[in-house]
């Protein structure tokens, strides 16, 4: 296509209204190429047909207007406008989870049914997976199950079964981690909340081979080699954890887990006061696209962040061995690790230095 497009054509080929083209004039997101100062008619380059029906289906995926003129500028880089997407989507379906999440409260509250809540399965689910995979989520979970008796709905693992996956999270405010693994699910799925204990001595179960996890209203069972483990979850509804797992505008660094954690060890760090204990904290920065650990009193260039060292060597522990990615977004987010994979992530609170 050569030459110049009336607003009408312009519409015709990208899918937008005539009204839809002027509104995203006036905000600045496709500016015409030419305006006739007489008539105030408006004229398209033919390259702006590409742009304007990428427009059109950045709107119809819900993506705000806000954004909509900075990924246009990016349209070059489309690996960048597919993580934009994809990253709205996925706060979309957070949202609807949050919604449906606080519906059944609500239901629950009324008395008027309406599903199953946070903690307790939407009905009899079975799932199959592979007893190494569901023993290595169990690892990479238990160090983050809180220990507080005043905080008893974070003394235990949420389990989770939708969809083809099987989902262990685990948090006590100051770490959380989460880990998934494929799974073959027969039922409608649902969650529930695991004691320790239990998670415990079904870790201690696990054999070669694949595994069973069962969940029901009152009760969630885990088989394998033969035997199976039964228990009660517990009655308590476990915190929105994706509230604080979305994914952030954050530097990101690969590091290998088993020299970050000679780095740490040998790291200086200094003492604080956290929940009435004495903590050992370390200063991790990713400046120069490097992890390194600095001098708590230094002010390093780039993104930094205080961390518990304690913490941050059982994360790295429970992150296994190999390559993993780290996560700095400032001295006030948490620092995160994930595997490669994307099959299990932990988040450390910041600590003020």
């Amino acid at each position: 296509m050569t030459g110049e497009l009336r607003i009408g054509e312009l519409a015709g080929v990208s899918g937008l209204t005539v009204s839809a083209l002027r509104f995203y004039d006036a905000a600045g997101v496709l500016v015409p190429a030419a305006v006739d100062p007489v008539t105030g008619y408006r004229r398209y380059a033919a390259g702006q047909v590409r742009a304007a029906q990428v427009l059109a289906g950045l709107r119809r995926v819900g993506l705000p207007v806000a954004r909509l003129a900075v990924l246009l500028e990016r349209l070059d880089d489309a690996a960048a406008v597919h993580r934009a997407v994809e990253a709205h989507l996925r706060d979309l379906e957070d949202g609807l989870a949050d919604a449906r999440r606080e519906a059944d409260r609500m239901h629950r509250l009324l008395g008027t049914g309406g599903g199953a809540g946070p903690d307790v399965a939407a009905g009899p689910t079975r799932a199959r997976v592979a007893a190494a995979d569901l023993a290595a989520a169990v690892d990479a979970v238990r160090f983050a199950v809180g220990t507080d008796p005043g905080l008893p709905a974070l003394n235990g693992t949420l389990l989770e079964l939708g969809g083809d996956t099987v989902r262990l999270v685990a948090t006590d405010r100051y770490r959380l981690a989460v880990a998934e693994l494929p799974a073959t699910l027969d039922g409608p799925g649902g969650s529930a909340l695991l004691p320790a204990g239990l998670l415990d001595a079904a870790r201690a179960l696990l054999a070669g081979g694949s595994a069973g996890v069962a969940v029901d209203a009152g009760s969630v069972s885990v088989g394998s080699g033969g035997a199976e483990l039964a228990g009660t979850p517990l009655p308590h509804a476990f915190p929105d954890w994706r509230r604080v797992a979305r994914e952030r505008r954050a530097v990101r660094v690969a590091v290998d887990g088993g020299r970050l954690r000679r780095a740490l060890e040998a790291a200086p760090t200094r003492t604080v006061e956290r929940a009435g204990t004495l903590r050992q904290v370390a200063v991790l920065t990713a400046a120069g696209g490097d992890a390194a650990f600095v001098a708590p009193g230094d002010r390093p260039d780039g993104r930094h962040v205080g961390v518990d060292r304690e913490f941050l060597l059982q994360a790295l522990d429970a992150g296994g061995p190999g390559q993993l990615e780290l996560e700095l977004d400032g001295p006030l987010r948490p620092l995160a690790l994930r595997r490669p994979a994307g099959t299990a992530f932990s988040l450390l609170m910041p600590v003020r230095l």
